[in-house]
């Protein structure tokens, strides 16, 4: 089993930065790939970016140039920074990974952004 532990949300104001925070129960390289995902209230869970053991990142249009991944494998941790954060950024924040066939997830951490 795998255990992951998202932290760091809150509330911010519109322009605010966060810096979420995902602990993983065992190395973060002995994951293929690392996701952040996101689900505001009455919409679909959407990627937010993806962080690969090779250390290559892809992010969802409507974050690039705001959000940055990165991992910290001395502390099983991988980062999501936040920047210039807008009220549409409002939703629960989870980490996942997937090891054919079982598929991992946070408990989610809560971001809200204020206008």
């Amino acid at each position: 089993q795998v255990q992951l532990v998202e932290s760091g949300g809150g509330l911010v104001q519109a322009g605010g930065s966060l810096r979420l925070s995902c602990a993983a129960s065992r190395s973060i390289f002995s994951f293929n790939a690392m996701g952040w995902h996101r689900q505001a209230p009455g919409k679909q869970r959407e990627l937010v970016a993806v962080i690969t053991s090779g250390g290559s990142t892809v992010y969802a249009d409507s974050v690039k140039g705001r959000f940055t991944v990165s991992g910290d494998n001395a502390k099983n941790t991988v980062y999501l920074q936040m920047n210039s954060l807008n009220p549409e950024d409002t939703a629960v924040y989870y980490c996942n990974t997937c090891q054919y066939p079982t598929c991992y997830w946070g408990q989610g951490t809560q971001v809200t952004v204020s206008s």
